[in-house]
């Protein structure tokens, strides 16, 4: 299957002489929720805003749904909703002037029943007649996301758009692309709600210092890299860890009551038997232990991390 983004040696570097993004390939598949992360200044809304026809590029080429977006920007453009990641609405509009208005400027045929089930998804529907200017930061925000779906797009840019909102709002907002994906709708998305993307994406790319440094399936990815931890909650607490464990990767917690063991859980031997017969050689003896699993922020934070150095 072709992809419905395709971005080839795309570079931009603005007229201060920063280099915002440098030599960016990356495929987007139709029909999935990519996730793209990075710290701020790392180039996110930048890629997005070339890919949109906001920002020119440097160089490169950049193709949706099989359109150029330059030589053919106007198709390319049709295919796309864009919620961005500040708040611009026309103040003293109508919430229903404003996003019958964004489907006409796209050339879609005036359909008043799609706008009120789009309206009503977003709880908008009884401040249809409410100036924007009048609304709470909350609701410009989902006017905002109707009038990026109100032309009907196959692709949607989602450029932080649950931060600083209510929960309800980023509740109503995760149904709502989760519905999207369900019809086909390719959904990308960054966010510094991370426990989001591990939620929601089906695909992580990490950007850092305007370079794609991964891109991965996320199960794939938290598979990969995701490390494992074995925490023994001890009888007694320990001081020290003694000496002739010094081979093993333990941490003390909590105030020495708890041990920690940290292990890979991809290798075929963990060496959490052999871990648990020195700990009995030694008289440490424990009351429980859990294990848990990397989460997705961690992971996020060791590849930054990683790139800067």
């Amino acid at each position: 299957m072709l992809p419905v983004i395709s971005i080839e040696r795309l570079t931009k570097t603005y007229a201060s002489g920063h280099p915002a993004l440098k030599q960016i390939d990356l495929q987007i598949r139709k029909g999935e929720i990519f996730a793209l992360l990075g710290p701020n200044g790392a180039g996110k809304t930048t890629l997005i805003s070339i890919i949109c026809g906001i920002v020119n590029p440097g160089g490169g080429r950049v193709l949706v749904d099989g359109h150029d977006i330059v030589r053919d920007y106007r198709a390319a453009r049709s295919k796309i909703g864009l919620v961005p990641q500040e708040l611009f609405n026309e103040g003293f509009e109508s919430v229903w002037a404003t996003v019958r208005f964004s489907r006409g400027l796209f050339g879609k045929a005036p359909d008043d029943a799609f706008l009120e089930k789009l309206l009503r998804d977003l709880s908008l529907w009884d401040k249809k007649h409410a100036r924007i200017l009048d609304l709470s930061g909350g609701m410009k925000r989902r006017v905002m996301i109707a009038k990026a779906l109100s032309h009907e797009p196959s692709i949607l840019f989602l450029d932080e758009p649950t931060a600083g909102v209510d929960v309800e709002l980023r509740r109503d907002m995760w149904e709502m692309v989760r519905g999207l994906r369900e019809r086909g709708v390719t959904i990308i998305l960054t966010t510094h709600y991370i426990e989001e993307a591990e939620e929601m994406a089906d695909r992580i790319g990490v950007i850092s210092k305007g370079e794609i440094i991964l891109v991965e399936d996320k199960a794939t990815l938290m598979q990969k890299l995701g490390k494992k931890q074995l925490t023994l909650h001890l009888q007694q607490p320990l001081a020290v860890i003694p000496a002739e464990l010094g081979d093993y990767p333990l941490e003390l917690a909590d105030e020495g009551n708890q041990l920690v063991y940290t292990f890979d859980a991809q290798h075929e031997h963990t060496g959490i038997a052999d871990l648990l017969k020195r700990l009995g050689e030694h008289g440490i003896d424990f009351k429980d232990l859990q294990s848990s699993q990397s989460s997705l922020e961690e992971i996020f934070v060791s590849l930054v991390k990683g790139s800067r150095t």
